[in-house]
């Protein structure tokens, strides 16, 4: 069996050094007689485990002592609904909108209070990232919310909104641990795993303290920030497997990869390569604006469904699965993420080489 170029927005491709770990740890983790997934997460064996997944996070991402890691269910789309629960308090908070993901996000926000939504990309199918130094945010805003790595759309947040004291909440479910950042930038970090820390089912939530204890009286309390909190993500069964997963993600990046800085050298050059080829190509064009291009998800169309349609089918033929865009937007979409070798990447832009070559 040879393993296939899965370029998927998500879930999306795994480290081959994570599979065959946890392929080796299957059957028994250590010397604990048992698989982490028949694991009790009220074990000694179970705590190490996510103890240790929560140090590397905090390593790997210099997360400060006086932010709260939790490792949370129901994707980042719960996070639509659970932000608003935990930190209004004046009952609106402002929005730039850059797509599907910060869309469904005012929606949840507006049943719970208001979002004023200060930019938008629409006027251009969401082609660009509105300029964030001109905005003017209200100052009773509880937060200012963002989605910062678009994948429908393939667009990238160069430059964080100043948001001075309002909190600011950022989306970073595809371009997490892609790249240093500052984390006391944000007031809180919300992802979903399954396309640079691990496979679906676990929401990893990074929140300064001083935003946890807000919720309402009746938020309930599987939603509720600080009942998580203090218990340490563990007021239910948390997804066990997943989190363990995530651990050995973060292992590969600390001691296969080098770090952050030198994953984001990575994915430079990865996606350099395709962006070049797209620049110069006389088939396929990229849609956003270069300044504003993620570094992530890199979207191309020919201009012709029927031809997108054929590129599609041959490129799966040829073991690149998963290259179709959303069905939003149509055309392609290579989702090129951490765990995605620098070999497939040049690949991919041999086979549209030859692509282009024979349908001239």
């Amino acid at each position: 069996m040879s393993r296939v170029y899965n370029f998927s927005a998500g879930p999306s491709m795994l480290p081959e050094w994570v599979l065959k770990k946890a392929a080796s740890e299957m059957i028994e983790y250590g010397q604990s007689g048992q698989s982490v997934m028949e694991m009790s997460h009220r074990s000694a064996e179970y705590q190490a485990i996510i103890d240790d997944c929560e140090a590397r996070l905090r390593r790997v991402m210099n997360i400060g002592d006086n932010y709260k890691v939790l490792f949370l269910q129901g994707g980042a789309s719960l996070q639509f609904t659970m932000i608003p629960m935990n930190l209004l308090k004046n009952g609106h908070a402002d929005v730039i909108n850059t797509g599907q993901w910060s869309k469904k996000a005012i929606k949840e926000l507006n049943k719970l209070g208001k979002a004023n939504v200060l930019a938008s990309s629409e006027d251009k199918t969401f082609s660009y990232i509105p300029d964030v130094t001109k905005l003017d945010f209200h100052e009773d805003a509880d937060y200012v919310y963002i989605c910062e790595n678009n994948t429908i759309y393939g667009t990238k947040y160069k430059t964080l909104p100043d948001t001075k004291d309002i909190p600011l909440v950022a989306d970073l479910s595809s371009c997490i641990l892609s790249e240093p950042i500052d984390v006391s930038k944000y007031g809180l970090i919300f992802a979903g795993a399954q396309k640079n820390m691990g496979p679906a089912g676990l929401t990893v939530v990074i929140i300064r303290e001083d935003l946890i204890g807000n919720a309402k009286e009746q938020t309930p309390s599987m939603l509720n920030y600080q009942i998580m909190a203090d218990n340490g993500s563990m007021f239910n069964t948390p997804p066990t497997y997943a989190i363990y997963m995530c651990d050995l993600v973060l292992q590969w990046i600390e001691e296969e990869i080098g770090g952050l800085e030198a994953m984001k050298q990575r994915n430079e050059q990865k996606a350099k390569l395709l962006y070049d080829y797209l620049d110069n190509s006389k088939m396929f064009s990229n849609p956003v604006n270069p300044q504003d291009r993620s570094l992530m998800n890199v979207t191309f169309v020919s201009g012709d469904a029927e031809l997108d349609a054929k590129f599609i089918k041959e490129a799966k033929a040829n073991g690149f699965i998963n290259v179709k865009g959303h069905r939003s937007v149509g055309g392609m979409r290579a989702s090129i993420y951490n765990a995605m070798p620098i070999e497939g990447v040049e690949k991919l832009v041999a086979f549209m080489e030859a692509f282009e070559k024979a349908n001239q």
